[in-house]
């Protein structure tokens, strides 16, 4: 299994370009809140528990997550948690509410993303690697530690792997070199 600075070294060569980074903060919690909603149907309970295919998914993400970094992982378990107890809570509105907010979302998170992606001049990660989609909230909590000042040696390994990141401003793409 690759470790957590393979799998964000690898995910962050798609992610040079400071506005691209940041439309990931606004990008992927929609996006991962979406999948959730929608896969929070059918709901059933094991014993007094709920459940549905979304806790199941959040509970083996989390476990991925936990199992790369203690830290990360808690953070991410938490998020997903939370995105289970809202898309439970949006999966038993009626149907059309459910789907008006899964959809709404999911492809409002994705035009945010694809915004990000014409700054970069790159195609998302998940193209030419499925596991982008599991790492990109990953991506998302280790950029906000690094923001915060946090896992200064995590941040500096992947850019000496993936280049550093490259502050711009404007609407213009990342120049092909």
């Amino acid at each position: 299994m690759k470790t957590l600075t393979q799998h964000l070294a690898s995910y962050a060569a798609y992610h040079r370009d400071s506005r691209n980074i940041l439309t990931h903060f606004v990008g992927v919690p929609p996006i991962v809140l979406a999948v959730v909603i929608l896969l929070s149907r059918p709901a059933y309970a094991l014993g007094s528990l709920p459940a549905s295919p979304a806790a199941w998914l959040a509970i083996a993400a989390a476990m991925f997550y936990l199992r790369l970094d203690a830290k990360l992982g808690a953070v991410l378990t938490v998020f997903l948690a939370g995105c289970v107890y809202v898309g439970s809570a949006l999966a038993a509105l009626p149907t059309a509410h459910w789907l008006g907010w899964g959809l709404g979302l999911f492809v409002a998170g994705w035009i945010v993303q694809f915004i990000g992606h014409y700054f970069e001049g790159r195609k998302p990660a998940f193209v030419d690697d499925i596991m982008g989609l599991l790492i990109g909230p990953l991506f998302v909590a280790a950029e906000l530690a690094f923001l915060l000042g946090l896992r200064r040696p995590l941040e500096a390994a992947i850019s000496a792997q993936a280049g550093p990141v490259q502050q711009r401003s404007g609407f213009a793409p990342t120049p092909k070199h």
